[in-house]
């Protein structure tokens, strides 16, 4: 097999975490919301959710969508949230139940095979809180974490990508950069790295691809 790229770069929420859309369902019952109280859907059922479309369309920032969906869920209780209140309150102390699967398999078996990890994430604890990679275990694989919540520097920024290669110390095409948004895939292969478009909606097959752009066995995913 081939040795295939030396390090894989991924973002968080999305791509490691499944997304708020998703788990409308936990976030209810944890809210003591009514089913169906949440009705955007994002990428999902982007017909239904034109604030979602002004972001996809670069008329808002991701920040600016999450902010009004949080100020949103917080008028339900008379209070003013942040997002990593909205994440705390929603998900409670246990993250670990919203990873995705395929995340967990490709990781460790990257990790095993030798490859290097990073996350490059815009808001990693600016949503998740403080000191999120310190609490959560299945990031100790990771020896690079740039989080734009401490440098200020937002993908598709080329310096963000440029922050997370010199930590790795290694060329742009020898790392495999994973995203669910667009434009933060045209932004790394601006900077020349090998890119996945990772798809919320067929997770198996974007960590296949990027198994494969590894040089790694895509089998790990199928284990039950």
């Amino acid at each position: 097999m081939a040795t295939g790229k030396q390090a894989l770069v991924l973002d968080f929420g999305g791509v490691i975490s499944r997304t708020m859309f998703e788990t409308h369902p936990i976030t209810e019952r944890a809210l003591g919301l009514a089913p169906g109280s949440l009705t955007w859907r994002g990428p999902f059922d982007p017909a239904s959710d034109p604030l979602w479309v002004d972001m996809q369309e670069n008329r808002i920032t991701e920040r600016d969508y999450w902010r009004t969906r949080v100020a949103e869920v917080g008028s339900l209780f008379g209070e003013r949230w942040e997002m990593s209140d909205f994440v705390r309150r929603a998900r409670g102390d246990d993250p670990i139940s919203t990873m995705r699967p395929e995340a967990v398999r490709t990781i460790e078996a990257a990790a095993a095979a030798g490859k290097r990890l990073a996350i490059l994430s815009n808001e990693l604890d600016l949503f998740y809180g403080e000191g999120f990679t310190r609490r959560f275990p299945l990031l100790s694989d990771f020896e690079v974490v740039i989080d734009a919540t401490y440098t200020g520097i937002l993908k598709p920024d080329p310096r963000a990508y440029q922050l997370c290669l010199e930590a790795l110390k290694l060329p742009a095409d020898q790392c495999v950069f994973v995203d669910d948004q667009r434009r933060n895939i045209d932004g790394a292969e601006k900077v020349g790295m090998s890119t996945v478009h990772f798809d919320v909606r067929a997770p198996k097959k974007s960590y296949t691809e990027a198994l494969v752009k590894l040089g790694l066995s895509a089998d790990v995913l199928d284990v039950a």
